[in-house]
């Protein structure tokens, strides 16, 4: 299973995710969010990130360019749509850049969850909201028939039961690894710590 520390903000993240390793990190890197960092940021934190865990940014309706340039760059490795972004956003963001795509979606009814399945994305990410740190009705996806990594709301409290009750292909977490609204390498650990042993990265 696939893991991902969002919300990266300093190097003190950085090197605590060097250490441990998750699959991934993540940037936010639109303007007007709680834990949004600029680009210059962003790019002396990937510089320190060690080489096999791969860089997210995640985008809320941002310009199309602009994603794709974080990306050609080498910003990041990866980019993550979380706004209103349809198959044309998507469609047009192929055609600036090879990077994969993760689309998230808002869980909110059964027709919410049609939409994810049916996205052009490389991957879909299912959340409740944008790092509000609550959970979504978790019944509502379990008979989804794609891969999806599942956000919202995770935490040390939930993550095992998460793991176990929906087999998700990867799992993504910001608020949960967090005290007082800067991550916490205790909680970061800690939540490695309570995931099934055949979720454990290497």
């Amino acid at each position: 299973m696939k893991i991902k520390f969002c919300g990266m903000k300093t190097i003190s993240d950085i090197e605590a995710a060097n250490a441990l390793h998750p699959d991934y990190i993540g940037f936010v890197l639109t303007a007007g969010f709680k834990r949004t960092i600029s680009a210059e940021t962003a790019k002396e934190l990937k510089a320190s990130l060690a080489a096999d865990i791969k860089a997210v940014g995640v985008f809320v309706d941002e310009d199309i360019e602009t994603v794709a340039a974080f990306v050609n760059n080498g910003t990041i490795d990866i980019a993550q749509l979380h706004g209103k972004e349809d198959e044309e956003y998507i469609r047009k963001l192929r055609s600036l850049t090879d990077a994969e795509i993760i689309k998230a979606f808002r869980i909110k009814t059964g027709e919410d969850v049609k939409a994810a399945a049916a996205s052009s994305a490389d991957h879909i990410l299912l959340d409740a909201g944008t790092g509000e740190g609550r959970t979504f009705e978790w019944e509502l996806i379990k008979d989804i028939d794609r891969p999806y990594i599942l956000a919202g709301g995770l935490n040390t409290d939930n993550i095992a039961l998460a793991v176990e009750k929906l087999h998700p292909y990867g799992v993504d977490v910001s608020s949960g690894i967090e005290t007082d609204g800067h991550k916490d390498i205790a909680k970061m650990e800690a939540f490695l710590h309570r995931l099934p042993l055949e979720a454990k990265p290497d």
